[in-house]
């Protein structure tokens, strides 16, 4: 990108971390020559937190829109009242509406090419307006306010390092877990993944784990037959019509446990905490939460809220960072790769599926 990118911020729940993040982000030395930031939240909120934290004043240059964006300091947009209130530690309603009237805004400036890409500070759910924000997270909503096609949806991708998960399903309860898989979903999520992998991560070729449903991978029916009837015919898919490099279903224990997992460029995991449980284990404080198969950017941390430990100033931002750099090497990938494949050749061969002789890697289990 030959211009600093403008990456709009939203300040999440007022009575959690997200201040603190964005204060430290935003108070890091000459951190405005690699983007202009504009966080979208409350001026007075802002100052709360800094006087909370004793931090040195820094004050940031409010705005009306996008348009008046200094490069070389934050800015900030207010988009709530001047008598919200704030109370750390605690899940109010008017934390919700602030947190919905923030993303509001954004949202609205991002989809009119105001601002580059969107970095979202964490939301308490179950406190947002659900009249207004009926959903159970940011990835549906921002599916929503994109009006994808039907059949399409937002794909959540949890990365760090050279990991990346995603989710066949998210926020569900684990009874309906089994109900909800199908191989066309399996094949759809895939699809996305791979999709992603080329496009905003700039992986050629990339290569794909499913992980199991079951224990032991169902133990050839014993524990289940969910991986025989649904997931390994959606492997088989992607890969014979696809020609995708995906292979599994391998039981989620021993694929962790193993080597293997850095024999692969994306996981797919089928339901929420199998997949995120683990990378959350390994990178709790640097984990990048991104949205997938979106015509906009948006990253956010891989943590929640905090009311735990808001005020005490020891909240990392370094996942924050993490999600603000990601935002803008995607940026930079989608450029390019849209650039260089804008005016594609005809094809004048037609490359088998298999070309590559690549076995499906054996389904690793355990004994006991």
């Amino acid at each position: 990108m030959n211009e600093k990118a403008k990456i709009a911020f939203t300040h999440g729940d007022i009575n959690g971390i997200s201040y603190e993040i964005l204060l430290k982000l935003l108070s890091t030395k000459d951190i405005t020559k690699l983007f202009t930031p504009i966080v979208y939240g409350s001026a007075k909120v802002s100052a709360y937190y800094r006087k909370v934290l004793e931090m040195d004043e820094m004050p940031w240059n409010r705005i009306e829109n996008p348009r008046e964006a200094s490069e070389s300091e934050p800015n900030l947009i207010n988009c709530v009242s001047d008598d919200l209130i704030v109370e750390m530690g605690k899940a109010t309603p008017e934390a919700g509406i602030a947190s919905y009237e923030a993303l509001e805004v954004a949202m609205k400036d991002l989809l009119a090419g105001e601002v580059d890409a969107l970095v979202t500070a964490p939301i308490n759910k179950s406190i947002m307006p659900h009249d207004r924000f009926p959903y159970k997270g940011h990835t549906a909503y921002l599916g929503a306010k994109c009006h994808l096609e039907k059949g399409q949806s937002p794909l959540m991708i949890l990365m760090a390092d050279r990991l990346k998960v995603a989710l066949v399903t998210e926020h569900i309860p684990l009874s309906e877990v089994s109900k909800t898989l199908t191989k066309e979903r399996i094949v759809a999520k895939v699809k996305e993944l791979h999709s992603s992998l080329i496009r905003d991560f700039a992986i050629d070729n990339p290569r794909i784990a499913v992980l199991a449903l079951n224990p032991h991978a169902g133990d050839i029916g014993l524990i289940g037959d969910e991986e025989k009837r649904i997931i390994l015919p959606a492997v088989e898919e992607c890969r014979s019509n696809l020609a995708i490099k995906c292979f599994g279903p391998y039981p989620s224990d021993g694929f962790w446990g193993s080597s293997m997992l850095m024999r692969f460029d994306g996981v797919v995991a089928m339901y929420h905490d199998q997949g995120l449980a683990p990378f959350k284990a390994l990178y709790m404080d640097s984990g990048v939460n991104f949205t997938a198969g979106l015509p906009i950017v948006r990253t956010s941390p891989d943590h929640g809220v905090g009311y735990d430990i808001v005020g005490k100033g020891i909240a990392s931002e370094e996942s924050l960072r993490e999600a603000t750099y990601t935002a803008i090497d995607v940026l930079k990938n989608r450029r390019e790769h849209d650039l260089a494949t804008r005016n594609p050749l005809r094809k004048t061969y037609y490359a088998s599926n298999n070309s590559d002789n690549e076995v499906l890697p054996p389904i690793a289990t355990d004994e006991d």
